[in-house]
């Protein structure tokens, strides 16, 4: 960048838990390219607790809200006091590209295909609706604006995600209050998505609860507040626990640090599980934006299952009009759970 390394990047991220996962990884590398350049991240005040103590983010900031929406001038002159050289908008809708223009940020980077992009420096022009990669990759691309050509491979890229010890103690003891021993072994499924995709139909999760009622491990049903009634439905006996509006985001992640394996729809606790090393079993849709060549978890470690439909050119209308999730084969999930626990039951270091 004209012979002058960037000093202090700001990592714009303003929404959902998995894409906040997916962004943290450019943090590493920005900071093993340029080892005296401070990285911060601008995020949603619900997704901040991902961030906590992590080794290469150097500060978190929470983006001001109000009833409407981002308070436009509140945050620009929240970031005019970090004195930002470098803005990489990995989420460029119209407030936020206008939020990082006027807070002076000399070299923005975002996305040339919008309307406003005219307010970014460098213009990055791919299509990401195309879903040609993964959003990983796709973030990586921008990094190139900075003389930074990482090529990202799920072997070269770390989450380096914080398990927060006070949150694992609590968990801990939540556990111990629900009978749970800690040396349990752990499944936690989690029917919900918060609407970022289709969802496998909640009777195809209470199969998968009651096929995995012939082994001995226990489950742990986790969603959101507003996801209460979808979770309560999946109790179904007394291997099965409600974990659901119980726990903030960061107790969350400490939660999913004591699992076994995580199932669920394409959503953010699949990718914390991911990000933390965990096996994990994801249901797609067909749709090309909301694909696993897209937004899969970015491990080995996955087992990945799509309607077993010969459909092309899939789209949200057509998938939920035909139901589409309901053709994922729920025997095979199960048998591959199954084989997975043998494994880790003979060998708990199996990788």
């Amino acid at each position: 960048m004209n012979n002058k390394n960037p000093q202090n990047i700001l990592i714009i991220r303003t929404d959902r838990i998995g894409d906040v996962i997916l962004s943290i990884p450019l943090a590493e590398i920005i900071k093993k390219h340029y080892p005296n350049c401070k990285v911060s991240f601008f995020v949603n005040e619900y997704t901040k607790d991902l961030l906590l103590n992590h080794p290469y983010i150097d500060q978190t900031i929470t983006i001001i809200e109000g009833k409407s929406g981002f308070k436009i001038f509140d945050n620009v002159e929240l970031l005019r006091k970090y004195d930002f050289d470098v803005a990489l908008v990995l989420y460029p809708t119209f407030k936020i590209s206008l939020i990082s223009f006027l807070s002076g940020i000399k070299k923005r980077i975002g996305t040339g295909y919008r309307l406003y992009s005219f307010l970014f420096t460098d213009k990055i022009y791919e299509h990401r609706k195309k879903s040609l990669k993964h959003e990983i990759e796709y973030n990586f691309t921008l990094l190139k604006s900075i003389g930074i050509d990482f090529n990202a491979g799920i072997n070269n890229v770390k989450f380096n995600l914080n398990v927060s010890e006070n949150a694992l103690s609590k968990i801990e003891k939540l556990l111990i209050d629900k009978g749970i021993s800690n040396d349990e072994k752990i499944i936690i499924i989690h029917p919900g998505s918060g609407g970022s995709a289709v969802d496998l139909p909640i009777e195809k999760f209470k199969e998968i609860v009651k096929l995995l009622n012939e082994t001995d491990i226990k489950i742990l049903i986790t969603g959101n507040k507003s996801e209460t009634y979808i979770c309560k439905e999946l109790i179904l006996n007394e291997n099965v626990f409600d974990f659901s509006g119980l726990l903030t985001l960061e107790e969350l992640v400490a939660l999913i640090s004591k699992s076994t394996l995580l199932i669920a729809n394409s959503t953010g606790p699949l990718h914390i599980a991911a990000a933390l090393g965990k096996y994990v079993f994801g249901f797609y849709p067909k749709i090309k934006s909301c694909s696993v060549n897209r937004w899969g978890p970015y491990t080995e470690k996955k087992f990945i299952y799509e309607p077993e439909l010969d459909c092309n050119n899939c789209n949200r209308k057509q998938c939920e009009e035909l139901n589409c999730m309901n053709y994922i084969n729920i025997k095979k999930v199960i048998d591959d759970i199954k084989k997975l626990l043998s494994n880790k039951l003979e060998n708990p270091n199996v990788k």
